[in-house]
Formats: structure tokens, C-alpha cells, sequence
């Protein structure tokens, strides 16, 4: 199987974090790919604001690499753990821009889905003047404490926490020390159990549940029967996916096709996910399915190119909507996509949190209530389904 796109940017950044400044040409002969792809990966991750780049040379933002600047990890290879600071402006610093507070924000990656929230949160945190100081968890929930607690050493006075879970307990075992965390925390872009000691903080979340009740709803209405789901277990939104799935059929009044087919990433486990594209197969052959939706836009696109192989069509034979919409347009038929609003929820996160301690020290208080009287909020927003070519409908407006 080929390296996705994904694990090739987390490369691409890695390069470019431990030399500080680079030539495309010499990127592409580093990750093994042509200059064409080392130039459309750059372009990519310059316009998330992860690079910078000049006259064919590719730099890390604020023109300097090194862990002290770096805006995160690129992925799982561990770069950048120690941490980062931001000018409003987004470019690294040393020093604090101004007189607001400093942000600290815990992310599992600063790659794919959580590039955006960061985005959204250093937009907030220039609009607010503070300083944001990023820490990247690797989607390993044992170390989300200690991240945590070089924010609290690095002067963060509040905090934008999204825990690096993954599994479905992992909450339980990992989380209940978020809750005593001694300045004010805002959850970003994960819900708490019911009951939890956690639901008493403020959170903002993407409504997963409501994206996937987009997809089903639109291919129904395309004339299609219920869609199977081919989702992942390995993060909170991928198991918000699959429970989603579950409700919007049943809120819908749909049969279920068939159980849910099990993705795993192609690059860790190719025989995995060859079985996931078989299991597709075979129900489209038998008929059993003429519709899809697959989370996520990197399991989906390599799908349908292994797909095509043996001689299913997208949209043709199998009507397919992704969900993240990360890299769906990019396609050889451009996916028709779930769209979690990413950025938005990265944004008012990080402006409830400012108004929280806003509210603190105008009450003089040390900031660990954000105020007495002040009602958490949880804050839900909606994804929108954005049309494109292989569900087989016209481009539309987003829904």
C-alpha cells in the first residue's frame, strides 16, 4: 500500500522542523516522491499556516525550526513535544506579543482534522491578543497530564483541552484529572460522559451525530437504501461516527444493510484494511449496498482507488460520502464530504475561554471559577455536508 497523505505530511514537517529551512527538490528526494507531490504537499501545508514558503524554499513558520518554536508534533513521530508559543499572528515566539492572557492549548496532533482547530484557536487568541502555547499528546492519553502540566508551568492561565483519546475507555481511566485542573478549561472537540466529573466544564464540539444524519439523509434521498458505514475505533470522533450511525437510522425509520465494516489505517495495517475494501466489495456485488459512507477522507480515497481495481465505480456502482472533509475534494472524483466545522469550534472555544477569564479578573478572582454565578456552557455546533461527484448528485451549496 502506498504511504498516505497523511503520514507523508507528518514527514514532510518533521524535515522541515529539524533543518529549519529546505529546497522542494530536496524534499522530495528525502520523503521519495516526485517534486510535483513534495510541491502540492507544501501548498497544502503552507496554506494551514504549518510552513512558510519563499522563492522554492520551504521554512518552519517564524523562519526558525527547533523544539522551542515548533507549532507541534507532526504526528506520531513525537516531533516538537516541547511545546510551542504564538504571536498573535500566528508565527512562533520566544517572547509574549502583548498584554492579554496566555492560552495553553492541549492537542493530540497539530496535523489532518486538528491543523484547523488550531487554526481557529490562534485566529481567537490574536483577535483576543494573548499568547497561545500549543503541547501535542500523540494521541497517547497517558501523557495528556504531563503536557498539561508544562502549559501550567509554561504561565498558561487557561486552557483549551482536547485529551488524546482513543479507545472508548479511555476517558474513564485518563480523565478525571482535567476536572481539577486549577485555572479555568474549555473541552475542545470532546464530550464528556454523562455523570462525569467532567461535564461541569465548558465545552464546544462538533455535532457528529448530526453530520452523519446529513450523509445518511442525502443518499436516501438520492434513491438509495440504507448506507453502510465503514468507519475507524481509534479516536472520539471516529466512535461519534459510529454511534451517530446507529441513531440516524433509527431516528430516520432505516433498516440496517449490515454491521458496520472496520477500517484501520493502510499504512499500519495493510491486511485490515484490504479486508474493509473486500467486505465493501462483496456487498456492492451482492447488491446488499449501493451506497457508502466511509470515515475518514484518507481510508475513503484510497478505497475507492483500490475499488476501482476490482472494478467497482465510484458513483457508478457505489454512491460514497465521506466524512472529516480533510483532503476529500482532492480526489480523482472529488468526495462528497461530512464537513465538521473544525475551525469554528477551535475559535469559539478560545473566546469563551479569554471571556472566562475576563470574567474572573474583573470579579478578582484568581480565575479557577471564571465566576461564581456563570453557567457552564456546552457549546454544540453542526457539521455541513459539502455535495460533490461520487455520490453521483449535481455540486451543490453545502448543506
Amino acid at each position: 500500500m502506498r504511504e498516505s497523505a497523511v503520514v507523508r505530511h507528518d514527514r514532510l514537517l518533521a524535515l522541515v522542523r529539524e533543518r529549519g529551512t529546505a529546497r522542494v527538490s530536496e524534499l522530495a528526494a528525502q520523503l521519495g516522491v516526485s517534486p510535483v507531490t513534495a510541491r502540492r504537499d507544501v501548498e497544502a501545508l503552507a496554506s494551514r499556516g504549518l510552513l512558510d514558503r519563499v522563492h522554492g524554499q520551504v521554512s518552519w513558520p517564524g523562519g526558525s525550526g527547533g523544539p522551542d518554536t515548533a507549532p507541534g508534533t507532526a504526528g506520531r513521530g513525537g516531533a516538537g513535544r516541547a511545546g510551542a508559543e504564538w504571536r498573535p499572528g500566528g508565527e512562533p515566539s520566544g517572547t509574549a506579543p502583548g498584554s492579554g492572557p496566555v492560552l495553553g492549548l492541549l492537542a493530540p496532533s497539530a496535523t489532518y482534522y486538528f491543523a484547523e482547530v488550531i487554526r481557529g484557536a490562534r485566529e481567537a487568541a490574536a483577535s483576543a491578543g494573548a499568547r497561545l502555547v500549543l503541547r501535542i499528546s500523540d494521541y497517547r492519553p497517558d501523557d495528556d497530564r504531563a503536557r498539561t502540566e508544562g502549559l501550567l508551568a509554561a504561565g498558561a492561565e487557561g486552557l483549551l483541552v482536547a485529551p488524546g483519546w482513543r479507545a472508548p475507555g479511555d476517558q474513564a481511566e485518563h480523565g478525571d484529572w482535567i476536572a481539577g485542573l486549577p485555572v479555568p478549561a474549555v473541552l475542545l472537540e470532546r464530550r464528556a460522559t454523562p455523570g462525569s466529573a467532567l461535564e461541569a466544564l465548558d465545552r464546544v464540539s462538533s455535532d457528529h451525530r448530526h453530520g452523519v444524519v446529513l450523509a445518511v439523509r442525502h443518499l436516501v434521498g438520492l434513491g438509495h437504501r440504507a448506507p453502510l458505514l465503514v468507519a475507524r475505533a481509534d479516536s472520539p470522533t471516529a466512535l461519534a461516527v459510529r454511534s451517530g450511525y446507529a441513531e440516524a437510522l433509527g431516528s430516520l425509520g432505516l433498516e440496517e444493510p449490515g454491521p458496520v465494516i472496520d477500517s484501520v489505517p493502510a499504512e499500519l495495517d495493510p491486511d485490515g484494511f484490504e479486508a474493509a475494501v473486500r467486505a465493501l466489495h462483496s456487498a456492492v456485488a451482492s447488491g446488499r449496498a449501493t451506497a457508502a459512507l466511509v470515515h475518514n477522507d484518507v481510508d475513503a480515497i484510497q478505497m475507492v482507488q483500490r475499488l476501482a481495481e476490482l472494478g467497482v465505480r465510484v458513483p457508478g456502482d457505489l454512491a460514497l460520502i465521506a466524512y472529516d472533509d480533510e483532503v476529500a475534494a482532492l480526489a480523482d472524483t472529488p468526495l462528497t464530504a461530512v464537513a465538521p466545522p473544525k475551525r469554528q469550534v477551535g475559535r469559539l472555544a478560545t473566546e469563551l475561554l479569554v471571556e472566562r477569564l475576563a470574567r474572573a479578573a474583573a470579579a478578582g478572582g484568581d480565575g479557577d471559577d471564571g465566576g461564581e454565578d456563570e453557567p457552564r456552557r456546552h457549546v454544540t455546533l453542526l457539521p455541513r455536508l459539502r455535495v460533490r461527484a461520487s455520490c453521483g448528485a449535481a455540486e451543490a451549496k453545502p448543506v
